[in-house]
């Protein structure tokens, strides 16, 4: 159980209640969802770019996905097309946008759902819950790290900016309450980048940081004195024993980076991995700004198959559940089989035969109407489950990534000319 710290702490069990035949340490790959009615998706069927007809939506999943995993949910279909504005921002021509646009002003956004959203944050913008025994988790509501206290000190794992000094407050806060040291002594790199890393600076003095080998290449290359090279690397595993705690920490392959890694905390039921899932939230863009799709795609399972309970996933309010991570790789499977689909029934020729000696112009017509063939009934079924899953762009962009991956990674990128 997660216990908070002078706040209210957030909701209990927000993903577990009504799935069946969820993914588990022993069988990743089972079905999420089998509970609910179908319910038939109904989307707009209109000209396409170049005048070509725009395909019709795939159908190619019959599981209905439902609410009944959600707190309170009631298990019942909520697949439902949304209006063609939702998810799409205003635009501004030749304006500079320097702030969000008024509240009347902004998308008709599908409600988040409850389970999505983590605890409270306190008065100074944080958060630092117990994730086990003595190790905590800390949250802006966006971004999220952790530390484990020990006789020795204390092991920070990652340093977001938009946390920042918060990260000092919370370990002070914990420390004075648990009557330990609060002097960090060790700092984790999950990867490199500065989203993660970049606050690391402001722990400086007789500080041990450890990271992946590749970590320090890319590091070295970027040059940014706000995070400071890992002193101690690794190639594939390495075991951290600090004030008699273990953390096991591992790289599987590339996957949102080249090189995230896996933290294991063995004795306190967790594994912290970031940027692949997202606690009860769609990815953003592009598979969530992944450089490996392949990698990205096939993360979850490999997150599965260690021993855990907790999940810190590195962005958003709350912990995730294995429940969460299911639900994940459906969400993932279905884009790519929809995207399979849509590839295969998508006829490219009208698109090049429009644009005529414009070649780039029947690509992207080509590639667009692919795209949203292979998308519009994952944002339909996944709306109201995931948190934003309405907001398109999210889903569009990364259906395009794990649809380009088939053509170019998988193959075959298309007919052979006879």
């Amino acid at each position: 159980m997660v216990t908070g710290w002078q706040v209210t702490p957030h909701h209990q069990d927000p993903v577990t209640a009504g799935l069946t035949g969820t993914a588990s340490r022993h069988s990743p790959r089972e079905p999420v969802i089998a509970n609910g009615r179908t319910q038939p998706v109904r989307l707009r069927q209109g000209r396409g770019t170049l005048g070509v007809p725009a395909p019709e939506p795939c159908a190619n999943h019959q599981d209905p996905v439902t609410t009944s995993h959600l707190t309170g949910g009631e298990p019942e279909t909520v697949a439902k097309a949304r209006t063609a504005a939702r998810g799409r921002a205003t635009r501004f021509k030749g304006d500079t946008v320097t702030s969000p646009a008024s509240g009347g002003d902004l998308p008709d956004y599908a409600p988040i759902p409850r389970s999505a959203l983590g605890p409270a944050l306190n008065d100074q913008g944080y958060y630092v819950g117990r994730v086990e025994r003595n190790l905590y988790y800390v949250t802006d509501g966006v971004y999220q790290s952790a530390f484990l206290t020990t006789p020795d000190g204390v092991v920070l794992f990652d340093a977001p900016p938009t946390i920042g000094g918060n990260l000092r407050r919370a370990v002070d806060e914990i420390a004075a309450a648990e009557g330990v040291s609060n002097r960090v002594t060790h700092l984790v790199y999950s990867h490199h980048h500065s989203d993660h890393a970049g606050a690391s600076f402001l722990f400086d003095g007789d500080v041990t940081r450890i990271g992946h080998e590749e970590t320090r290449r890319l590091l070295l290359r970027d040059n940014d004195p706000a995070r400071p090279l890992p002193e101690v690397t690794f190639a594939d595993r390495y075991t951290l024993q600090v004030g008699g705690e273990r953390v096991e920490l591992a790289w599987h392959g590339p996957n949102h980076s080249p090189d995230n890694i896996y933290i294991h905390f063995p004795d306190h039921d967790t594994l912290m991995f970031i940027d692949v899932v997202n606690a009860g939230w769609v990815p953003i863009y592009n598979t969530n700004l992944s450089e490996d799709v392949i990698g990205y795609m096939g993360a979850p399972d490999i997150a599965l198959a260690y021993p855990w309970t907790h999940f810190i996933c590195g962005h958003l309010g709350r912990l995730a559940t294995r429940d969460d991570v299911a639900v994940h790789q459906a969400y993932i499977a279905d884009i790519e089989a929809s995207s399979k689909e849509a590839l295969a029934t998508v006829d490219p020729v009208p698109f090049y035969v429009a644009a005529g000696e414009n070649a780039w112009a029947g690509v992207k017509a080509h590639l667009d109407a692919v795209t949203d063939r292979a998308a519009a009934p994952v944002i339909a079924k996944y709306t109201g489950v995931l948190a934003a899953a309405d907001i398109e762009v999210f889903t569009r962009t990364t259906t395009f990534a794990i649809m380009q991956s088939l053509r170019l990674d998988s193959g075959p990128s298309g007919p052979v000319h006879p």
